[in-house]
């Protein structure tokens, strides 16, 4: 016969099994009872004393096993390991094996030997019945099943076939196949029960870790009946919902539950209500749905609802206040200057976008651009934190004057804006900068240092039907031009004529756009360097034009007007195989960056340009780091993150340009496949001075850390500022003036293995922090 499935059993399953056998002791003595009681009637009818001396043997047998099993219980019937079940078994089997042979010469005397009627029916009719006893009591043991039906059905077998007489022979043989069906019977009764207990077991099993897991979820969670009461809930759960246990969730309603937070105090009625319609709503149409609801106490908590499967619902929510008030944080350093609270650049872009948006159409506008005067020499001579000083001081008079359609933003450095939605006509747009200039004016203390305050501006007053932001925007920066042009410290208006400003610019066009077709640009390089061993890592390849004529351009004047011409891609082009070609001759462990603009993210050759230029200089793909600006992000979500996915799968790396100068989202984070942030050099620029700073600086780059993604600090000058860095922010990489101006590719190849002098005076201070 085949193996059962119960041949390799678990050890606890085997000790249960062998346990079974010594149950139900009394039904020995009684089997052993009425085997010697037939034995000695077949005695007292021939006198045959072999008879007699048989039903001494299986009393005594009997009565022997059964002080075998009462020893067992006596011992306590624990049955400490797999050996431990063996010796017991084998015990058994022994005992059992005697009292079956005993039966079974009892059979073959009383049917071969001397041939009595009632010796046979008497002996056959006690083997039998014990026979059917054998599965029901000894299925633990397989071993003593087969002994069994062997020294049962074996001897009355042989003593039939030995009386040759063909009716007894085919008798005889005829029972033999019941010793396969009795061990046969046997393992269907062992299977069906190993069944059972390891079925038992597996549910049990997972029972106890499911419960685990439903109460070490970190999101409360309850499943909600067809009659919308709660039938499962987790430990967190009860928890936010201030029970002791999860049992006392069973049998309430999400009404009942919202209305705890109302009978607290921390949820309005109204709240309550929205909160349970969008559950309640999602349950029912078999819908996923989130409900984030904020808590008086200034707890925010996230409800999600999904149908389940036998018309159960499940209601999970959880703490997220940290996370909205991270994204809030995220979001205010998007929009907003950091320094004076004002709209930063981008979302002063986005507001006024959106009010010439709206409206009469041909009303008139203003804009005008503040700028103040000889502010470097603020800065070089009192230092950045008197500067950041003055600015704020600025930003806080200019602030006074926002309102009803006016708009106040700082656009960078020491450039403000102010849009005006609504201008009656030139005389008012002048009586209002009058004003604001007159305001302005005056003397500040910062720092112990009195700073008279000094501006000049540039204003437009356009029809807001003929005119963009960015347009007005030009022209207010050439009327600031001109102000500064005629003494400074105070504000002009554009004019037509400032049109030979435009003349001039288009002049510029055409010599870059023959620099460009020309190859008379060229490529540096701005060290990145390690925080761990303060040498290059990496470096940036930045794209400088060399005038014929005007010399040197910044690329803060050039860069935007290849942007404006729509050949900043040619540039990227460039930079990119310049860049990769170069740092093919590098040390492996030098990579580069190459910034691309948001043009070349609109079109999907940029995928063919970067596999070009890695396989046109054979460098490998992981030394090659593609930035991203959040430009290219705002332009088209999807298709972006379509190119940058297709980038990844090239082996470049992805990192986020100037991250918290635009409108930054952790949706960028979470959703795109980046490798780096690089913070803004404005998040350094008072961290020396101002704890507030430090410690935003820092938030920053813990939640970009929490992603798992390196941290680049742009902007470092001072050794201040990188002691900073290294004691208390702690970023992956680091670069700025402080390591030197850009250099050549030859220099970087030189400076590869270099380590910055300074590097000695951190170590022992970052040892001590360290212990």
């Amino acid at each position: 016969m085949g193996r059962t499935k119960t041949d390799n059993i678990p050890v606890d399953v085997y000790i249960q099994f062998v346990r079974s056998l010594f149950d139900n002791a009394h039904m020995l003595v009684i089997g052993a009872s009425c085997h010697a009681v037939v034995s000695l009637m077949v005695y007292w009818r021939n006198g045959q004393p072999v008879f007699l001396a048989l039903a001494g043997a299986l009393l005594g047998v009997g009565v022997w096993r059964y002080f075998s099993l009462r020893r067992f219980h006596r011992s306590g019937g624990e049955i400490r390991d797999a050996a431990d079940a063996t010796k017991w078994e084998r015990e058994y089997i022994l005992k059992g094996s005697l009292q079956g042979l005993l039966l079974g010469i009892f059979c073959f005397i009383s049917i071969y030997v001397y041939s009595d009627s009632y010796a046979e029916i008497g002996a056959l009719s006690v083997t039998l019945a014990s026979l059917v006893t054998v599965v029901g009591r000894n299925y633990g043991s397989p071993r003593m099943v087969m002994i069994f039906a062997v020294t049962f059905v074996g001897p009355i077998a042989a003593a039939l076939i030995l009386r040759v007489d063909i009716p007894y022979v085919v008798l005889g043989l005829l029972i033999i196949p019941f010793m396969f069906i009795i061990k046969g019977s046997a393992d269907h009764v062992r299977n069906v029960l190993f069944s059972a207990v390891v079925g038992h077991k597996q549910a049990r099993q997972l029972a106890q870790r499911f419960n685990r897991a439903l109460n070490t979820m970190s999101h409360g969670l309850v499943m909600l009946g067809p009659d919308g009461k709660v039938v499962v809930g987790n430990a967190e759960a009860a928890h936010l919902m201030s029970l002791k246990s999860p049992e006392q969730l069973l049998g309430r309603s999400i009404h009942s539950l919202l209305m705890r937070g109302v009978a607290g105090g921390m949820l309005a009625p109204k709240d309550c209500r929205y909160v349970e319609a969008q559950l309640t709503r999602a349950l029912r149409e078999g819908r996923d749905r989130k409900v984030l609801v904020s808590f008086s106490n200034g707890q925010h908590f996230e409800f999600s609802a999904r149908e389940g499967s036998q018309d159960l619902g499940v209601i999970t929510f959880e703490d997220v206040t940290a996370r909205v008030e991270a994204e809030e944080k995220i979001r205010f350093m998007a929009r907003y200057d950091n320094l004076t609270g004002l709209p930063n650049r981008a979302y002063f872009h986005e507001l006024v976008g959106e009010l010439m948006a709206s409206g009469d159409r041909d009303r008139l506008c203003g804009l005008s651009v503040v700028d103040l005067d000889d502010f470097k020499s603020v800065n070089d001579t009192l230092g950045h934190p008197v500067g950041d000083g003055l600015i704020y001081a600025v930003a806080e008079r200019l602030a006074a004057v926002a309102g009803q359609g006016i708009t106040v933003s700082r656009f960078g450095g020491d450039e403000f804006m102010i849009f005006f939605d609504r201008i009656e006509d030139e005389s008012h747009l002048t009586g209002l900068l009058d004003q604001i200039f007159a305001d302005l004016q005056g003397e500040v203390d910062v720092a112990g240092h009195g700073l008279r305050i000094q501006a000049s501006a540039g204003a437009v007053l356009s029809k807001v039907a003929d005119t963009d932001v960015d347009a007005m925007i030009v022209k207010a920066d050439l009327a600031l031009y001109k102000a500064k042009e005629l003494g400074k410290n105070n504000w002009r208006l554009f004019e037509a004529s400032m049109d030979a400003a435009f003349r001039n610019r288009q002049l510029m066009k055409a010599d870059l756009r023959s620099a460009v077709e020309s190859k008379g640009l060229r490529v540096v390089y701005q060290p990145i360097v390690s925080m761990h061993t303060m040498r290059i890592a990496s470096c940036e390849a930045l794209c400088r034009w060399d005038h014929p004529d005007l010399g040197p351009i910044s690329p803060s004047i050039f860069i935007p007007l290849a942007e404006e011409m729509g050949i900043i891609s040619e540039i990227s082009t460039f930079v990119l195989q310049a860049a990769c070609a170069e740092c093919a001759k590098w040390p492996d462990q030098t990579s580069v960056s190459v910034n691309l603009s948001a043009k070349d993210f609109r079109n999907h050759d940029v995928i063919q340009k970067v596999r070009d230029a890695l396989a046109a200089s054979g460098l490998a793909a992981g030394r090659l780091e593609i930035e991203v600006t959040e430009t290219a992000l705002l332009d088209d979500k999807s298709l972006t993150r379509q190119y940058i996915e297709e980038l990844k799968q090239l082996g470049v790396r992805i990192a986020l340009d100037d991250f918290g100068t635009g409108y930054s989202s952790l949706s960028y984070l979470h959703k795109l496949p980046l490798d780096k942030i690089k913070i803004d050099r404005s998040f350094l620029m008072d961290v020396t001075q101002n704890p507030r700073s430090l410690d935003l600086l820092k938030g920053v780059v813990d939640l970009t850390r929490i992603l798992g993604l390196t941290v680049t600090v742009e902007g470092v000058e001072t050794f201040e500022q990188l002691k900073i860095l290294l004691h208390s922010v702690k970023p992956d990489l680091v670069q700025g003036f402080l390591f030197g101006a850009a250099l050549s590719a030859s220099g970087i190849e030189t400076m590869s293995n270099v380590t910055w002098p300074f590097a000695a005076e951190l170590r022992p201070a970052a040892k001590l922090a360290a212990t």
